[in-house]
């Protein structure tokens, strides 16, 4: 989701910023890492065009793409998440063995630019640390391909603060957007475990389907950025999302909605290279109309035929269902679940679950809070659309070096129009959503509020930084400097309304009398003078606490 998230994005993907600065020396980056058998490697398709409604390998060969998820790189962390915890060889090879034969890797413009990641235990993974995001990009995708795993890039957000209505915000125009995705063309239009490249997550609000507003228009947005894009590596899949508002009056999720796509093609000048790519959801995420019709589920195929499946039946193009996930807890996400796998597999269209991350606020993940632990009632329902495999036997490998930016080629086979130059549109006022089937928005973000204990013994200071809140809870970040020598830390603050404390990475915290306190753990148990950690906690609240008071200890 646009995390979801989110998002509703931002009540689920917004979620996914778990994370903390973790302290060490930083290794060389020839450390080794764990790798599979160099044979995994043979497994990849290589790269991939399309034919009517199929995928298809450059020898013809059906292609399905399954996918999950593995997002970070689009949050502050500008990382993985989990990787303060497990290593990333050791996550890749649960994922492969699950059955994937693909990663979906969500990132932001802003961390493309950005010099460090933050939240990697250098223990757990050395050499990471010290890369920068776009470096560690580049180690995520040759650990992939070892592991017999491609890769699509998700341009997930601009900013990692929350998702974007549009393909462009105030601060990122669509000139940076679109210069972003040549650049990362550019670096890997020698590795064919690139496969393809997801335009824009979830556009919605405002955002339309051919209806010429050149500020609006995602339809001739995506052609302009395809093509862009195409211009540097003609071999690209051009993944493109739909919008929640249909030009018949429905509504559905964001980027769900691809009912005009049929009769208004994205067309790009190189052929054979678009795949469409709706998001799903179950009731537990959004109460949708369909949800409580007579005859659910049995209406569900008809809601799907009607919004993006017909694309696959008409042999139209091809549909990678590109989110759908749940916390399988209610017999109504149980029954969507096994009705939409159902779909998946008579209609053999490709998918990108969400997610692998247990940290989604509203689906889970693939894996336990410990984030080794498979969820088993999930891949049981995943089953007949997976083909699980035996992890091969790891060996030692280098860090792969940063691979040289290098001219940007043209196509070979299909020429590239020029096209007409339009100025960079400004961003619409925001309109209202439609109370009927949109996520509710989340709360105003409110500035940071910093608390210190009194006196100067106290030995730490911190800064409250929210993340993400919605109607159940709410996601917050602390950010807690030493100020000496500290062997053991707490923070308390009042937050009324907040029930329980679900999550929490860096911190043991408690609810007591409307009270959260929370104790450095872990990784951030301990600080040495100067240090500073990324923490959080996620909760569960009827509100969230503002900008609260913090009250600090540390010894």
């Amino acid at each position: 989701m646009s995390t979801k998230r989110t998002n509703w994005s931002s009540t689920r993907r917004v979620l996914h910023r778990a994370a903390a600065l973790v302290a060490g020396a930083t290794l060389v980056a020839a450390a080794a890492i764990a790798a599979p058998a160099a044979s995994a490697a043979t497994s990849l398709p290589g790269w991939l065009s399309t034919q009517g409604s199929t995928i298809v390998t450059a020898s013809g060969a059906p292609f399905t793409i399954k996918a999950t998820a593995w997002f970070g790189m689009e949050t502050s962390n500008c990382a993985p998440h989990g990787l303060w915890s497990i290593a990333l060889d050791d996550g890749l090879s649960a994922i492969a063995g699950m059955g994937f034969n693909t990663i979906r890797l969500p990132f932001s413009n802003e961390c493309l630019a950005a010099k460090a990641s933050n939240s990697i235990n250098g223990a757990v993974n050395p050499g990471l640390v010290s890369l920068t995001p776009l470096q560690l990009m580049d180690t995520v995708i040759a650990r992939a391909k070892a592991h017999g795993l491609s890769v699509i890039l998700d341009r997930h957000r601009p900013d990692s603060a929350a998702q974007s209505e549009l393909w462009y915000t105030g601060q990122y125009s669509e000139q940076r957007w679109i210069d972003d995705w040549k650049m990362l063309a550019a670096r890997y239009k020698n590795e064919s475990a690139v496969i393809g490249v997801d335009l824009h997550n979830e556009p919605h609000g405002g955002a339309c389907w051919n209806c010429g507003d050149p500020a609006r228009d995602w339809r001739a947005a995506a052609t302009r950025a395809g093509n862009a894009v195409l211009g540097v590596n003609p071999r690209l899949l051009i993944i493109v999302e739909g919008v929640e508002r249909q030009n018949d009056g429905s509504n559905t999720w964001w980027g769900g909605g691809l009912k005009d796509a049929g009769a208004a093609p994205v067309t790009l000048a190189v052929k054979n290279r678009v795949v469409y790519s709706p998001h799903d959801y179950p009731a537990s995420v959004f109460a949708q109309p369909w949800f409580s019709a007579s005859g659910y589920p049995a209406n569900l195929e008809a809601v799907w035929d009607a919004n993006w499946g017909y694309l696959v039946r008409k042999n139209i193009a091809p549909v990678l269902l590109g989110e759908f996930g749940t916390k399988l807890e209610t017999p109504s996400d149980r029954a969507w679940l096994d009705a939409l796998v159902a779909y998946l597999a008579k209609t053999k269209i490709s998918y990108a679950y969400w997610s692998f991350n247990p940290n989604s606020g509203d689906t889970g993940g693939l894996v336990a809070d410990d984030w080794r632990t498979p969820q088993k009632a999930k891949l049981a329902a995943l089953a007949p659309i997976l083909t699980p495999v035996a992890a091969p036997a790891p060996q030692p490998a280098p860090i792969p070096s940063t691979p040289a930016p290098t001219t940007t080629p043209r196509p070979s086979l299909t020429p590239t129009p020029t096209p007409t130059p339009t100025a960079t549109p400004k961003p619409p006022t925001p309109s209202p959503k439609p109370s009927v089937s949109v996520p509710p928005s989340p709360a105003p973000t409110p500035k940071p509020g910093a608390g210190t204990a009194p006196g100067a013994s106290a030995g730490i200071t911190a800064t409250w930084v929210p993340q993400s809140t919605w109607g159940e809870g709410y996601v917050a970040e602390l950010t807690v400097t030493a100020t000496g020598p500290v062997t053991k830390w707490s923070v308390s603050f009042d937050a009324a309304g907040t029930t329980a404390v679900s999550n929490a990475w860096g911190m043991k915290c408690s609810v007591a009398a409307g009270r959260v306190t929370c104790t450095g753990a872990d990784w951030a148990a301990t600080l040495a003078p100067g240090q500073t950690v990324r923490v959080g906690l996620q909760a569960a609240a009827t509100r969230a606490p503002s900008s609260p008071k913090l009250t600090l200890s540390a010894s």
